[in-house]
C-alpha cells in the first residue's frame, strides 16, 4: 500500500515505509506520551544505516520535517511530527560487547534494558537511566543521569564514539580523533547535529549490587531530605541513590494502607562489596519511619527495570527539570509541600545526585555544562485520564515555579517539555555559543529541529 509520493523512498530503503492508509499506521505513529497525537506523512522503520542516509536525502528533497525516534520516551513527543517523516529505530536494538576492551556498541533503537542485559553477561555496565525502556540514544545525547553517575560519570561521559548521518545524508564517525567538535556537541547537545545510528561506550565492572527502595510517609519527607543531603555526599561513590516523592505503588513490599498515599523514598544501590550492603543501607532505614522496603542483593539490570511497571506507554505526560547546587532548606520545604499532594501513582518527583565522577569532568569538556551542581530535581507528571490533563499540568507547573526560585537557570533537557524551548540557552550556559557554531557547521539549515533546538549561529 502507500502513495506514489513515497515510492522513491521505498525503492531506496530496506525498511518498511508506513503511510496513513496502512493498517500499521496508528501503532507506528504512537509514542509513549499519549498526550502527543501527531500524524506524520510516513514512518520509516529503519533497517540499516543506508536507510537513514537515503531517508535524510529524500526528506530534504521533499521539504519534509524529520523526527528521530529511539526509545520514544520524549515527553514533548519529539519522536514524531505532523506531516513529516519519522525515522523509527525501534527495530535496531543490537548491542555488541567486547569484554577484552570493556566496550560496547549499541544501535540507535536499543533501550537501557537491552544494553544492561548484554553487558551484564560479562559483569560490566555503564551509566544508564532509571527506567529500562528508556532509549540509549535520547538519554545519552541529553547527558544521561543514572544510578552509576557518581561512580562512572554521565552516560555521555562514557561515550567513546558515535556513527552519525548528517543533514546532507553523508555518514561520519565522531570521536576524540575524528570530528572532535561534533563529538563534543553530541555529549549533551541532544539530537541537533545528526541522526546517530550507533554509540560506543566505555564499560565498568558492575555485576551484583545491594539495593532497592525504602519508603517513608510523605509527612516525614522533609526529614528524609535533610538526612539524604548530609548522608549521601559522605558515602563512597559506589553508593548511587536518589531522594523522591511518589504515591505509594501497589507492590507487595509496601503495606496496602500506603497504596495510593503520598510517600517519600530513597532508591538506589551499593556497588561495592555486597557483604557491606546491609551496613551501608542501615542509616537510610533510621532516617525516619520506614513504612515499607525492598533492599536486597540483585543483578544490576534488575534495579534498572524496577520502576518500569509504573511507566507503561500510553499515559498522559508533562515534565519539568532543574539543576540545584544544594538541597537547601527552602528547596526541601517546597518539595515537602508538593510531595504531600502528588496527583497520581505514576507521577515521579526525583532528586538525582550528580556529584562525584560527574564533577571531575570540566564544564567545557562536553556540551553538558552543569558540572558545578550536586542535584537535578525532575518532575515527571504522568497519569491515565485525559480529563485530568489540566489539573495535572497545573500541579507540575506550580511545583516547578515554586522550586525554581531556589535552583539554577538551566535544567536537564531529558526531562523538559515543549514549552521549555525558551530555556535552551540557560540549559547550556557558557557552552551555548559553541554549540550554535557547531550546529551551523554540521546543520546550517536546521534540518534536525524536532528537538530541544539549538539555532545555528549566523
Amino acid at each position: 500500500m502507500g502513495t506514489e509520493r513515497f515510492d522513491v523512498l521505498r525503492e531506496q530503503v530496506r525498511g518498511q515505509v508506513i503511510e496513513e492508509e496502512d493498517p500499521e499506521y496508528d501503532a507506528a505513529r504512537r509514542v509513549f506520551n499519549a498526550m502527543v497525537d501527531r500524524r506524520p506523512a510516513a514512518v520509516l522503520r529503519v533497517s540499516q544505516v543506508a536507510d537513514v542516509m537515503a531517508a535524510v536525502r529524500f526528506a530534504r528533497d521533499q521539504g519534509l520535517d524529520v523526527a528521530l525516534r529511539g526509545g520514544g520516551h520524549s515527553a514533548p513527543g519529539y519522536g514524531t511530527v505532523d506531516g513529516g517523516l519519522v525515522l523509527d529505530f525501534s527495530a535496531r536494538r543490537g548491542v555488541r560487547v567486547d569484554p577484552a576492551t570493556r566496550t560496547a556498541r549499541a544501535e540507535a533503537g536499543a533501550t537501557w534494558a537491552d544494553f544492561n542485559h548484554a553487558t551484564h553477561a560479562f559483569g560490566l555496565a555503564s551509566t544508564g537511566g532509571i527506567i529500562g525502556t528508556t532509549g540509549v540514544a535520547g538519554l545519552t545525547l541529553g547527558g544521561g543521569i543514572g544510578y552509576l553517575a557518581r561512580k562512572c560519570g554521565l552516560a555521555c561521559d562514557n561515550l567513546i564514539s558515535a556513527d552519525v548521518v548528517l543533514a546532507d545524508g553523508s555518514f561520519v564517525t565522531a570521536s576524540e580523533r575524528e570530528n572532535p567538535d561534533l563529538f563534543w556537541a553530541l555529549r549533551g547537545g541532544g539530537g541537533n547535529f545528526g541522526a546517530v545510528t550507533s554509540f560506543e561506550f566505555r564499560l565498568h565492572p558492575v555485576d551484583t549490587i545491594y539495593g532497592g527502595v525504602v519508603f517513608f510517609p510523605a509527612a516525614e519527607g522533609r526529614q528524609v531530605g535533610e538526612f539524604y543531603r548530609e548522608w549521601l555526599p559522605g558515602q563512597p561513590e559506589e553508593f548511587g541513590a536518589f531522594y523522591a516523592y511518589h504515591q505509594g505503588p501497589p507492590v507487595p513490599f509496601l503495606p496496602e494502607e500506603w497504596h495510593g498515599k503520598p510517600v517519600s523514598l530513597i532508591a538506589g544501590m551499593w556497588t561495592g562489596d555486597v557483604s557491606e550492603g546491609e551496613k551501608r543501607w542501615q542509616p537510610v532505614f533510621d532516617a525516619a519511619t520506614s513504612v515499607g522496603s525492598l533492599i536486597a542483593t540483585m543483578p544490576y539490570p534488575a534495579l534498572n527495570v524496577a520502576f518500569d511497571a509504573l511507566n507503561p506507554p500510553g499515559m498522559q505526560g508533562y515534565w519539568k527539570s532543574d539543576f540545584a547546587k544544594e538541597l537547601s532548606d527552602d528547596l526541601l520545604r517546597v518539595a515537602a509541600e508538593f510531595g504531600n499532594s502528588v496527583p497520581s501513582v505514576q507521577t515521579a518527583n526525583h532528586f538525582y545526585p550528580i556529584d562525584g565522577a560527574v564533577q571531575r569532568v570540566a564544564a567545557d569538556a562536553t556540551a553538558f555544562p552543569y558540572r558545578n551542581v550536586n542535584f537535578s530535581p525532575v518532575i515527571a507528571g504522568q497519569w491515565d485520564d485525559p480529563a485530568a490533563n489540566e489539573s495535572n499540568i497545573q500541579w507540575v507547573r506550580s511545583y516547578w515555579a515554586a522550586l525554581h526560585e531556589y535552583t539554577e537557570p538551566g535544567g536537564y533537557i531529558n526531562f523538559q517539555d515543549a514549552d521549555d524551548q525558551s530555556r535552551i540557552q540557560a540549559n547550556y550556559s557558557a557552552n551555548y555559543a559553541r554549540l550554535a557554531q557547531i550546529k551551523a557547521k554540521y546543520d546550517p539549515d536546521n534540518f534536525f529541529r524536532i528537538n530541544q533546538n539549538i539555532t545555528p549561529a549566523a
